[in-house]
């Protein structure tokens, strides 16, 4: 089956598009074509590429604020903000924008802040755009213009979801309306379900392209808009038949990868994989003079190792102390954080057993870092950030060259790679489905679906070890090879049977194992969220919230500040800090258009 890449040679009238938007400020007040005349794109030529341009925003790169500052992986704001990472590099290095945003003192004119705010909404009007021009479209078969619209609401339910996740209530506009200047006190959750709900009965079971979503992507983001409303019911019934029949877009069964690793190579043949429910395509090399490679992490290769630049999202050391295990082989859900018994890390680190997860997720001195031997400390910027480099978004030294970017003077010559962005993997499923079942009272399904998780985890054919060469092809290392061993003391087991009759106990447990499996992808911030309440609130002055983000937060803060200096002064609010603010760019506009009247509402606090 063929696939294509959705960022691929986006039709010139689409670059016409995306260049006649770029000229206006505000997203949601621009004529529904652009400068262009209908008739240039209304064809079915022309609805395909503007469906591309609205897939080619997931990665958070391109159109309107795109670039790092907007990285479709969140790793700014679902995991440095949320103690997975440090912002890293030097202090100086970007600081003035980056480190408020990490130590909760960002402005409403933070360019990151702002950047992520107008991608998505660029992503909703490109989306609503492919909707108004479809019925335009004579030469447009009813077969393809159903599987089109649901595409594009599809998507337009994705990038309001990460609108409502990251600013709360913000302002809906679909394909019908005339007034783009509408206002944010409603909740919008509703209108996400509708999005995704209207997928789901239109789109495919399969697709002629990995990148493209079908129903069962549709079923899984509903999915999580019900999670993120606690409306486990509801959710529970959609994600057992995800479990029990949901496919990828090129009709794999959905499954976990039997290697942990598989999810984060770049190697075309493990992409796209059984566990890939909905990801960001990207390629590298491919004549798009390195238009299509992951950007959006371009910051976040060790410095002056793989990538060449830059030494950015530097793990903490709290997230490496969490892979901590027990005698039983189970995570130290409370404990992990004894100071003086540090992961990799001071005068007595930690000499117990670990979960092999934390270094595919951890790149740590001493451990093979894929095949580019042991990070030297020089891979590390600046001492005050830890000891620590990233590696889920990193290449393998094979593959320089083929799965890293090698056009001259493109990205300041940063090795852009052709890793997707897991945007929900099959494990998110699954633990989504214990967290709604221990909720409702099904512990024992709860207890088994954590189970499987940590059951990949214990496979030893995914492991790291020393004496062994890895293999980009399996994401796997010879573990076979003579002399051959396991890099670290790795013990990880089964919850034992009855384990979560204890509702309370079996939601921290299913809670951290959620750290552990996506610790680094961009989740963790907005994990703590929903835990907390937070987002079934309506911000702007009745936002509701227990305080419990606020206190795994701090408590991150109060211990990594010993070992990082920027954390300094950092300190998460409740009732304040569990949503980014409105842009004042945004608010102001409003207010000119609204003839005085500020139509935009700014969160509670800001």
């Amino acid at each position: 089956m063929k696939k294509i890449h959705l960022k691929v040679i986006v039709p010139l009238v689409l670059v016409a598009l995306c260049l006649a938007y770029s000229c206006k400020k505000n997203l949601l007040t621009q004529n529904p074509l652009g400068n262009l005349k209908p008739e240039n794109v209304a064809n079915a030529a022309g609805v395909n590429g503007m469906l591309i341009g609205a897939y080619s925003l997931l990665d958070g790169v391109g159109g309107i604020g795109g670039g790092s500052n907007a990285s479709g992986s969140n790793w700014m704001f679902g995991s440095i903000t949320a103690g997975d990472a440090y912002k890293g590099s030097q202090p100086s290095d970007g600081g003035q924008d980056a480190l408020p945003v990490g130590n909760f003192t960002a402005n409403t004119a933070n360019p990151y802040i702002t950047a992520r705010y107008t991608l998505l909404f660029d992503g909703v009007a490109r989306s609503n755009d492919v909707l108004r021009t479809i019925p335009l479209a004579k030469d447009l078969a009813a077969s393809d213009a159903k599987v089109l619209a649901a595409e594009a609401k599809f998507l337009r339910g994705f990038y309001y979801l990460e609108l409502r996740k990251m600013y709360g209530q913000v302002p809906y506009v679909d394909e019908t309306m005339k007034d783009y200047n509408v206002p944010n006190t409603a909740e919008i959750f509703p209108k996400i379900e509708a999005d995704f709900s209207a997928a789901i009965t239109d789109l495919p079971a399969t697709q002629p392209q990995a990148g493209r979503a079908n129903s069962w992507a549709a079923k899984a983001y509903l999915a999580k808009t019900y999670m993120f409303e606690h409306k486990y019911t509801q959710a529970l019934p959609v994600l057992r038949d995800l479990i029990a029949n949901g496919v990828t877009a090129r009709g794999q069964k959905y499954a976990l990868n039997p290697v942990f690793q598989t999810n984060f190579s770049p190697e075309a043949s493990q992409k796209n994989s059984p566990e890939s429910v909905f990801a960001a395509q990207n390629s590298v090399n491919d004549g798009s003079l390195g238009q299509n490679g992951n950007a959006g992490d371009d910051l976040n290769f060790p410095y002056g190792g793989p990538g060449g630049c830059c030494g950015w999202f530097n793990p903490s050391q709290s997230l490496a102390n969490s892979f901590k295990t027990d005698a039983n082989g189970l995570p130290l859900v409370t404990g992990f954080d004894v100071v003086g018994q540090d992961v990799s890390n001071g005068a007595t680190p930690w000499s117990g057993s670990v979960d092999p997860r934390l270094d595919i997720t951890v790149g740590r001195p001493n451990i093979p870092y894929l095949d580019w031997g042991n990070p030297p400390a020089a891979w590390i910027r600046d001492p005050t950030d830890g000891v620590f480099n990233p590696r889920k978004n990193v290449y393998s030294q094979s593959e320089k060259g083929s799965n890293s970017d090698v056009t001259p003077g493109v990205w300041n010559n940063v090795q852009l790679t052709s890793n997707n962005i897991n945007l929900m993997r099959y494990s998110d499923i699954l633990l989504m489905a214990a967290e709604a079942e221990i909720e409702v009272g099904i512990t024992a399904n709860a207890e088994q679906d954590v189970n499987l998780v940590r059951e990949r985890a214990a496979n030893p054919d995914g492991w790291v070890y020393k004496g062994a060469a890895y293999s980009t092809g399996t994401s796997t290392y010879a573990r076979n090879t003579a002399g051959a061993t396991a890099a670290d003391n790795y013990v990880v087991k089964d919850y034992p049977a009855g384990s979560f009759s204890d509702k309370n106990y079996a939601r921290k447990a299913i809670r951290f194992e959620r750290k552990l499996e996506f610790g680094m992808e961009g989740i963790r911030f907005f994990d703590l969220q929903r835990w907390d309440g937070a987002s079934t609130g309506l911000p702007n002055g009745s936002l509701v919230s227990d305080g419990s983000m606020a206190t795994e937060i701090n408590a991150f803060f109060a211990y990594d500040v010993r070992i990082n200096s920027q954390l300094q002064g950092a300190h998460f609010t409740p009732g304040l800090n569990e949503y980014y603010p409105i842009p004042q760019s945004q608010i102001d506009l409003s207010k000119s258009l609204g003839g005085g009247k500020t139509i935009l509402v700014q969160n509670k606090g800001y």
